[in-house]
């Protein structure tokens, strides 16, 4: 009986956690999000705010940190003037990410590869002034770190975007 009550149990929280994983995939597919520099980083990170839409809160949260280096990568952001400056997007093409769309689609994907490049700086709590009910969903702001350089280098030895020091 016990061992019944175990499968059963792990069936239901599979099929819990695939369908949060499904909404945060859809929340995702429409990269719905707002990057603002939030101070200076460390040497060859960049140190942002990440504002991530999702009807669940906690979606919201996991999403923010794919959604740093998706903004790092393909928008860049705005500097504040003081302590921060404007930063270009690393991908220079505005077409990569449709032209390498299968590179990109594994390096997004739940545990893919962008994961080593970003920590949340917080310690996982949530100040009230960055959690705000807009509408229906939920407009969570998490500060991330993203390690710029690495995934500059990743991206360059991956033939994703061109190096540096290729020209013009």
């Amino acid at each position: 009986m016990q061992k019944v009550i175990i499968v059963f149990t792990l069936i239901i929280s599979n099929i819990f956690f695939g369908q949060a994983r499904k909404k945060a995939e859809r929340d995702t597919e429409q990269w719905r999000y707002e990057v603002e520099c939030a101070g200076t980083g460390a040497e060859g990170t960049y140190l942002v705010k990440v504002w991530s839409y999702s009807k669940r809160g906690n979606v919201a949260i996991e999403q923010a940190k794919k959604n740093a280096v998706h903004g790092v990568v393909f928008k860049g952001f705005v500097g504040n003037g003081r302590d921060c400056i404007t930063q270009k997007a690393l991908a220079t093409n505005p077409n990569i990410e449709v032209e390498q769309k299968a590179y990109f689609d594994n390096f997004f994907e739940d545990g893919g590869k962008y994961i080593k490049y970003v920590n949340v700086s917080s310690d996982g709590n949530i100040d009230a002034k960055d959690r705000m009910k807009v509408g229906r969903e939920y407009k969570i702001g998490i500060v991330v770190s993203v390690m710029k350089d690495a995934l500059r280098k990743d991206l360059e030895s991956a033939g994703v975007i061109r190096g540096l020091s290729s020209g013009f």
